[in-house]
């Protein structure tokens, strides 16, 4: 079920007009917008939800209305109460009987204490904490009488270490249910009856369809991610708290299709009918995890880029080492269904649900039989009446001596271990008749034989792709908990660059290619690309936009002024007011590569040379990045190729050239090794690596070849 809004109501006992701690709340969670509001009395909140139900219908939306007390009362209550063991019955019941002046004045007590006295002995409620007393209604805990419990089949699935449900029998006393109940439920037997067939409750009736939805809910799920709160702000009310993360909770459950497995209650449907059921009981986690993360996650080290004192030179190996040694993920961690989690990295390992398969069944269209009954030559077994197929299970026993018609997929029958395939038979219909021996267990797969429920799947740090999500889903698993996509901002800089191609140039002016390349890069990546524009060599420009950065993005690249020229105000402003490591890498197209933080956040420097950008980004930030977004270090693999080309190189630095094999699978170059051609780059499917030292490559010699798809693009 799916809705456009979430109200969650804190309701109150409370014998006079009160605000603040143990007053009734409701919060509001409507689209990214979460409300909390006080209110004095039960009149003034029934009023408020009225009219909440009526705007909600006049603009034909749905509204889930989350109220924090017992919807029921354990089994047999309800029966020896009104006569009918449903739940709503002492919904209309408990109307007729309870008083709620303006005043919030009311006689749940008195109410309790005439019910007591509907029981042999001491009755069910108990907790009386006023001087006067009501006959029937004891004040310390009382015997249950016979066939009465404790608590509800739900009160034990929303229990957890650090909070569980209150007895809805106690009256008194520091976090009871009891007298809420009590004076709740006849608000809620009148908005039923206003509202008639606009209006469910969950889970007594059908709400698939339903405008309005009342659900009962149990905040203290939440009691830790509460906890985590109040200690951030202790000033704050907790019951505000509780509505306002409980609302983000649902309302996020809701866009994300995250309810639909809550609405099955864990108990017989005689049990809900009487007893009702809480809203996500035996899924806490799935509702923790809904919450968005408050805190930053870890940020890498101011000097995490620092290289030791004395080098010049890095060379390319040393410069990967480094840099993996400083990185660690960055992200946060969110839960999601399985179906639409593909591209996305796993932060936690995933383990097999159920077995693949996970049942005995037939590999092929055929006849089943227990293969002991058969033996050498010509095999005539009767056929027995009905079939086997996938998703229609024959369900009686195949006796010894009969075979079965079984298609692919189908479970094996009790009595059958092997199938003949089809084409290997003949039947009259009355019996199927094929030459033996058949080899037992012939044409059928076994439980379990592709995984075992139990079974290690994927590994955190694994990027999910479509046959991943296949796996996964086979295996009942079907919500992973991902890590939150890397946000990679890019900035470009220069006062020679126009960001629009649209634009006509002048002759000094080129069109901003890198920018465009780079987030095209992140997108590919299953990254989330952060366009942080072009800015012209202004360094107050720059330095805003490099804060602007900061606030968006997880890491940002730049392209330009990475060098020491005078225009090299990137590189100027990362080494006086962030902390900059300028490497100078022994590699060709690259060399200058700037690594910074800047107000937490590492910043990439690059060339402003297309080809070197492009070089550099998958040669360092393709595995920084990684790594960051939780999925690991990712070096290229890459695979040894014949030359296609005469090359005599210098020692001191590695080189990469742009490639592609032609079609003996040699590899070939581009013309011109000039930094500023990007056509190579299009033109190339790859790059061949020339090692650091000197090095003369003629046709046919080996050479190492990357392609672009080794660096995910």
């Amino acid at each position: 079920m799916n809705f456009d809004r979430i109200a969650v109501l804190d309701w109150s006992a409370a014998g006079t007009p009160r605000q603040g701690a143990d007053s009734i709340w409701l919060g509001l969670a409507s689209g990214d917008q979460v409300t909390t509001m006080n209110l004095p009395t039960r009149h003034g909140a029934e009023a408020h939800l009225t009219d909440l139900i009526e705007q909600t219908l006049t603009a034909r939306k749905r509204l889930l209305i989350g109220v924090d007390f017992a919807f029921g009362y354990p089994a047999g209550f309800a029966r020896h109460l009104t006569g009918a063991p449903q739940a709503l019955a002492v919904w209309d019941w408990l109307e007729a009987q309870i008083e709620d002046a303006p005043d919030n004045r009311n006689n749940h007590k008195a109410v309790a204490a005439t019910i007591n006295r509907m029981w042999d002995g001491d009755g069910p409620f108990w907790g009386n904490g006023e001087k006067r007393d009501y006959p029937g209604l004891g004040r310390h805990k009382a015997t249950l009488p016979d066939g009465l419990s404790e608590q509800r089949a739900t009160d034990a699935l929303a229990s957890s270490p650090l909070a569980k449900p209150k007895s809805v029998w106690q009256l008194s006393g520091a976090g009871v249910v009891g007298a809420q109940s009590l004076t709740g439920l006849p608000m809620l037997a009148r908005l039923r009856r206003s509202f008639g067939d606009a209006l469910g409750v969950w889970p007594f009736q059908p709400c698939e369809s339903t405008p309005i939805v009342l659900a009962e809910v149990y905040p203290s799920m939440l009691a830790a991610e509460v906890r985590a709160a109040m200690a951030r702000d202790p000033d704050a009310i907790r019951d505000a708290v509780q509505v306002r993360l409980l609302a983000t909770a649902l309302a996020r459950l809701s866009e994300t299709g995250g309810l639909a497995p809550m609405l099955t209650p864990d108990a017989p449907a005689e049990t809900v009918q009487q007893e009702g059921w809480i809203l996500g009981a035996g899924h806490a986690t799935a509702l923790r995890a809904a919450l968005p993360a408050t805190q930053v996650p870890p940020r890498l080290r101011d000097d995490c880029f620092a290289m030791p004192q004395g080098v010049d030179w890095v060379p390319v190996d040393t410069a990967l080492d480094r840099l993996r040694a400083a990185l660690h993920p960055v992200t946060g961690e969110e839960t999601l269904a399985t179906a639409q989690a593909s591209g996305r990295i796993l932060a936690q390992d995933c383990r097999a649900v159920r077995s693949n398969p996970p049942s005995p069944n037939s590999a092929v269209d055929g006849y089943g039989f227990a293969h002991a009954a058969t033996s050498s030559g010509p095999q005539r077994l009767p056929l027995l009446q009905g079939r086997a197929a996938a998703g229609q299970p024959f369900e009686g026993n195949v006796p010894p001596g009969a075979a079965i018609r079984i298609l692919t997929g189908a479970i094996l029958p009790p009595g059958v271990d092997t199938v003949v395939l089809e084409e290997d038979t003949a039947t009259d219909g009355a019996a199927v008749v094929f030459d033996g021996p058949v080899k037992p267990r012939a044409n059928t797969r076994r439980a379990g034989e592709d995984m075992q429920a139990g079974d290690a799947v994927l590994p955190a740090g694994h990027a999910l792709r479509a046959p991943d999500v296949a796996l996964l889903t086979a295996l009942g698993i079907g919500r992973v908990t991902v890590q939150r996509p890397l946000r990679v901002g890019v900035i470009s800089t220069g006062d020679e660059l126009l960001p629009d191609p649209a634009q006509p140039a002048k002759p000094h002016q080129i069109y901003d290619a890198n920018r465009p390349m780079l987030l095209s890069m992140a997108a590919r990546w299953g990254y989330e690309p952060v366009d942080l524009g072009h800015v012209r060599d202004d360094p107050d420009r720059i330095a805003a936009r490099l804060n602007k950065g900061a606030g968006t993005a997880d890491v940002i690249l730049t392209s330009g002024g990475a060098s020491a020229g005078d225009e090299d105000h990137v590189s100027n402003l990362l080494r006086t007011q962030g902390t900059l490591s300028s490497w100078r890498i022994a590699l060709k197209p690259g060399r200058p590569l700037a690594l910074a933080m800047w107000q937490g956040v590492p910043v990439f420097g690059l060339p402003g040379n297309p080809v070197a950008a492009f070089v550099c980004a998958l040669i360092f930030a393709r595995p920084a990045l990684s790594l960051m977004a939780g999925g690991g270090w990712r070096a290229p693999q890459g695979f040894t190729v014949p030359a296609a080309f005469n090359k005599s190189k210098k020692p001191g630095r590695r080189e990469y050239l742009r490639a592609r094999l032609d079609a003996d699978g040699r590899a070939e170059v581009f013309a011109s090794e000039g930094s500023g051609r990007i056509s190579g780059l299009s033109w190339a499917t790859g790059l061949v690596e020339l090692p650091d030292q000197a090095l003369t490559v003629a046709p046919g010699d080996p050479v190492r070849y990357l392609p672009y798809s080794d660096f995910g693009l």
